[in-house]
């Protein structure tokens, strides 16, 4: 196999140690994120989504504040 991909054997044997040991988080990069840096990242974006959702309330309650007056 190591042949066909023309790569040192040493490679593919340590891709496969690193696959059962790690499973896919093994091999992050390329658009592959580990499950914590996943993790980190989706909270990130909550966070964000929720503070753009606090700055839309507070200015439709600035709105409807100047239309009571």
């Amino acid at each position: 196999m190591a042949r066909e991909l023309d790569i040192p054997p040493q490679t593919l044997t340590r891709w496969v140690s690193m696959y059962g040991n790690e499973g896919s988080d093994a091999f992050v990069g390329s658009g592959n994120l580990s499950s914590e840096k996943q993790e980190e990242r989706d909270l990130q974006k909550q966070i964000r989504d929720l503070e753009e959702e606090n700055r839309i309330l507070k200015k439709a309650m600035r709105i409807f504040a100047n239309d009571q007056k």
